[in-house]
């Protein structure tokens, strides 16, 4: 009950273009998972050295030559790739198990599935990330 009244299930049928509950939380997630997709692929660039990251003037820190540990050039971006993966996976699978119909009944049934794709594309980079910063130089 509390997630059909979250989603305001609607008798009437709803226009293509339309921007339902269920739609906009499905964009949300997919939003979410793209940006946890770009974060993961980011860490794996950086962690197999292909993308260097630029030393900043003052601090000491970074060598500007993309020799940076595998720790430190890629477990941030992991860890926001897993944590934007879990989310949307989370919200496409609440948007799909709310839905009560079918493709364009607005109920965002389409999207959710999508956050269940982009979210476990997000979490496999992640992991992936992750265990490469875990294995010996």
């Amino acid at each position: 009950m509390f997630i059909d009244h979250l989603l305001a299930a609607q008798a009437d049928p709803v226009a293509a273009y339309a921007m339902t509950t269920g739609r906009m939380w499905s964009l949300i997630a997919a939003g979410l998972g793209l940006a946890g997709v770009a974060a993961g692929g980011l860490a794996l660039a950086r962690s197999t050295g292909r993308l260097r990251r630029r030393a900043t003037p003052g601090t000491g820190t970074g060598t500007g030559t993309g020799t940076g540990t595998v720790a430190a050039t890629g477990k941030r971006g992991a860890v926001v790739a897993l944590v934007a993966g879990v989310t949307s996976i989370v919200i496409g699978g609440w948007v799909i198990g709310a839905a009560k119909g079918g493709p364009g009944t607005g109920y965002g049934i389409v999207g959710g599935y999508l956050d269940l794709i982009l979210g476990l594309a997000a979490v496999v980079l992640g992991v992936l990330v992750l265990n490469r910063a875990r294995r010996p130089a």
